[in-house]
């Protein structure tokens, strides 16, 4: 059947009624006429989201937070479309970078980290924003409550300052001897005030001494690192950030040079050759990202998503690791342990 637009049918019907057309035949036409605007509005390509992701790392994006898109049915570049912004370890871009975002009038903004969190609040008005921070989000004034976070951010907490009494607590069972405790720490996050405060009286009951190595930049994890060849330090803790965790190869491989027992936030850490972790399921608190996003893809609110805190912590221990630290670690810590990797 041949098709007409909507000039060409107004030109036929003018000329088959002068020419006297028959009404069944008119009134048939006149309907094709009619549906021709619905069928080409029906023909138009439907509009595919945005969101962005905002970090002060480098790519790429953490799998399991692609894994927990897809099971909500959300595939990259078919039905959903990423703007991602990459800080590539210097957060001071993170302002510029996020209000880059902000100008292209996304659905919502992933800020994965506390600094892009806090880069990401500074500039959205009216875009939700989703946060994975290890920060307390009161605290960082990310919400006004847990249950009702009350403006444009909601999201994931690790609670990583709660937390940092029990690591020291695990790591000097796992090494008794130990006295002193070095302490990887970016001061240059926001959130990490609590974390240092929560350091400092774990140590005291624990009688360790903190040697605080601070590091803002990729270079300086380096140099901080170096800076402890020699030094007096029995243990090492690693405090999460995202600038440490892209950098846990280089970290747990000088542990592993200076044999030192370390201990570190989350499972990857032992995945790549540590010692001991202790805290919640990172690959899991990334697929919960995407409940958020699904929820305010199809129109919720992000002052009425309460945000989430873990509720299970997982111990983990490599014995491969130890054994080449000449290490034994207690039977009692082992008992624990949720996973033992040998």
């Amino acid at each position: 059947m041949a098709t007409f637009g909507a000039g060409q049918h107004e030109r036929r019907l003018t000329a088959m009624l002068t020419a006297g057309l028959k009404r069944r035949e008119f009134i048939a036409l006149l309907g094709s006429a009619a549906a021709y605007p619905l069928t080409a509005r029906a023909q138009q390509p439907r509009k595919v989201p945005r969101i962005g992701y905002l970090s002060a790392g480098s790519p790429p994006a953490n799998q399991a937070f692609w894994q927990g898109m897809r099971e909500f049915g959300y595939v990259e570049d078919r039905n959903i479309l990423v703007e991602y912004r990459w800080a590539e370890g210097n957060p001071d871009r993170l302002p510029e970078l996020a209000a880059d975002l902000i100008r292209l009038e996304l659905v919502a903004i992933f800020a994965f980290g506390t600094q892009a969190a806090f880069a990401a609040k500074s500039v959205a008005k009216t875009t939700p924003v989703i946060f994975h921070t290890h920060a307390d989000p009161v605290e960082a004034e990310f919400a006004t409550s847990l249950a009702r976070p009350g403006g444009m951010l909601t999201g994931l907490t690790l609670m990583a300052p709660q937390l940092v009494g029990k690591r020291l607590a695990l790591l000097k069972e796992a090494v008794p001897t130990a006295s002193s405790v070095a302490v990887v720490v970016n001061t240059a996050n926001p959130g990490m005030q609590s974390t240092l405060r929560h350091l400092q009286a774990a140590a005291e009951s624990l009688e360790l001494k903190l040697q605080m190595l601070e590091a803002r930049t990729p270079d300086e994890v380096e140099s901080r690192l170096g800076s402890m060849v020699g030094g007096r330090a029995s243990a090492l803790y690693v405090t999460l950030d995202p600038l440490f965790f892209e950098r846990r190869k280089q970290i747990v491989e000088f542990a592993a040079k200076e044999r030192l027992p370390a201990l570190y936030d989350v499972k990857p850490f032992v995945e790549a050759g540590g010692l001991m972790s202790y805290g919640p399921n990172f690959a899991d608190s990334f697929r919960r990202v995407a409940f958020f996003l699904d929820k305010i893809l199809k129109g919720a609110k992000p002052a009425d998503l309460p945000v989430e805190q873990p509720t299970e912590f997982d111990l983990v221990v490599n014995l491969k690791t130890a054994r080449a630290f000449g290490l034994t670690i207690p039977p009692s810590l082992l008992a624990r342990a949720d996973e033992v990797i040998e």
